[in-house]
């Protein structure tokens, strides 16, 4: 059985599969990102968010992970992204921070925020 920490790594190492990220969840997890409103619950709804994100950043990728809590079922860590937004081609530089509670080998919840400013100057068409 996978650990916070294994889930949370294969979910950063799986990003541009969409699919395959979102198996990593449970069957209810949800993938939520409340400083910009996004809430996805269950598999397809999982994978439509991450698409939906690919296409608009299809560069989208993890790095520099940096971890703070490390326990079985819980994980909190900071990691960032750098790539181009396709329909303003500025750069997406961001920082993440996650908090990951894991149940049953699964994602129960991946909770994440990220500087909200940073996005909208991404991707404003200014």
């Amino acid at each position: 059985m996978k650990t916070a920490l294994e889930l949370l790594e294969a979910y950063q190492a799986s990003i541009r599969t969409p699919a395959a990220a979102a198996a990593l969840f449970a069957e209810d997890g949800v993938l939520e990102l409340p400083t910009v409103k996004a809430h996805a619950q269950g598999h397809a709804a999982i994978e439509k968010l991450i698409s939906g994100l690919l296409a608009k950043i299809p560069d989208f990728r993890f790095k520099d992970f940096k971890l703070w809590i490390d326990t079985p079922d819980r994980v909190f860590g900071e990691y960032a992204v750098e790539a181009h937004v396709i329909d303003t081609g500025k750069l997406y530089s961001q920082t993440y921070a996650g908090l990951l509670i894991a149940e049953g080998g699964k994602i129960k919840l991946l909770r994440e925020a990220l500087d909200t400013a940073e996005a909208a100057r991404a991707f404003s068409k200014d």
